[in-house]
């Protein structure tokens, strides 16, 4: 049981912080270097970032990061841990990632495919209210997850410390 708690636990941490570090990168670079960029070139990256994402091994990351963490934190209890620093931070660290994904949900993935469906960039008439309808509420969407999935992995790496 303590291998497996362990191994969860490691699992849910590396996953987190690969999120983490995927929302953050976005941040940083990406954005910031397509707001130097035209409507157009934006519209056209973010359509084909959109596209590229979508596959197992983001996948896998995406959803292990919450499998993981409600994996380390059942164990946990099931271990007898109950409510310690551990077990609340594991709890904590499962609301944090939890919200992110309710971001991704409900902002983040309907703005992706609103620009999925603006259709091929050089047949947009005007793009830029397009630009502006996606970056102006996916901007701010994503710095949310970043915050989010940096407390996530914050809080797993206390319950790592701790355990």
């Amino acid at each position: 049981m303590e291998t497996a708690r362990l191994a969860s636990l490691i699992a849910a941490t590396v996953t987190t912080g690969l999120m983490a570090g995927l929302f953050f990168a976005f941040d940083v670079s990406v954005m910031p270097a397509l707001k130097r960029s035209d409507d157009r070139t934006l519209i056209q990256v973010m359509q084909r970032i959109n596209t590229a994402i979508i596959n197992g091994l983001f996948l896998l990351v995406f959803l292990g990061a919450l499998l993981f963490t409600g994996l380390a934190l059942a164990l946990h209890f099931a271990d007898g841990g109950g409510w310690s620093g551990a077990g609340i931070a594991l709890a904590a660290a499962l609301v944090a990632y939890v919200l992110a994904l309710g971001v991704t949900g409900r902002v983040n993935i309907p703005l992706n495919n609103a620009l999925e469906q603006a259709g091929p960039v050089d047949r947009i008439a005007d793009p830029a209210p397009v630009r502006h309808a996606f970056e102006s509420r996916w901007v701010p969407a994503n710095r949310w997850r970043t915050l989010l999935c940096t407390v996530a992995l914050g809080c797993l790496s206390w319950a790592l410390s701790v355990s």
